[in-house]
């Protein structure tokens, strides 16, 4: 008798790009493609918030929102490519403060991280506020168990790098973080893992 074969199973795989150049369109894409989902589920509100991607040649630049723009209203060719320094190297708009002070400070001490994502969505702000971890009682909620954190020094809006930098800290080796009373924030080595950990963190809340 003929021994049963397993049926082969299509999984999806990473996509590999011929250049550099053809990576970083693929991560503006779906940058873009962020802000529009991150629109549809209420997660915008006024200028706050940001997506950031890490640029594939220049890993101490990323790719953010420009300041004031609505996130259904964002296209690829309305991103801006940030330097170290808070400096707008490519694109016509101004970057918001606050943006370069968090992602900048996250994306220096986590080389492993491509995408970060941070709003003030309604259900995360509400659990900021307890200042505690998720608890892990639903299946969705366990993907986050002794891999997030809370930031619990809250100072207001965060304008300085040293502010970034403690948010950095606290986020320690996790892929989210609480920020108390302020909101969430997720990281992925993909921008689509770091939108899905958010959206994902936001229904746990």
């Amino acid at each position: 008798m003929a021994e049963a074969v397993a049926p082969l199973i299509n999984l999806p795989s990473p996509p590999k790009f011929a250049s550099l150049a053809e990576e970083r369109q693929h991560r503006k894409q779906r940058l873009a493609a962020s802000f529009r989902l991150f629109a549809h589920f209420g997660f915008d509100e006024g200028v706050a918030g940001h997506i950031t991607a890490r640029d594939p040649e220049r890993p101490d630049h990323f790719w953010v929102n420009p300041f004031g723009m609505h996130f259904a209203e964002i296209h690829a060719s309305d991103l801006i490519l940030v330097n170290h320094r808070g400096e707008v190297v490519e694109g016509h708009h101004p970057v918001n403060q606050a943006a370069f002070a968090i992602h900048s400070q996250v994306h220096a001490a986590r080389p492993d991280v491509v995408a970060a994502a941070h709003a003030h969505s309604m259900h995360g702000k509400a659990w900021s506020s307890l200042g505690r971890l998720l608890d892990p009682i639903t299946q969705d909620a366990c993907a986050f168990y002794a891999d997030h954190a809370v930031f619990d020094d809250f100072t207001g809006v965060v304008n300085e790098l040293s502010e970034g930098a403690r948010i950095a800290k606290a986020l320690g080796p996790c892929k989210a973080a609480i920020l108390r009373n302020h909101g969430l924030l997720t990281v992925g080595q993909t921008v689509d893992e770091a939108v899905w950990w958010f959206i994902a963190m936001d229904r746990s809340c």
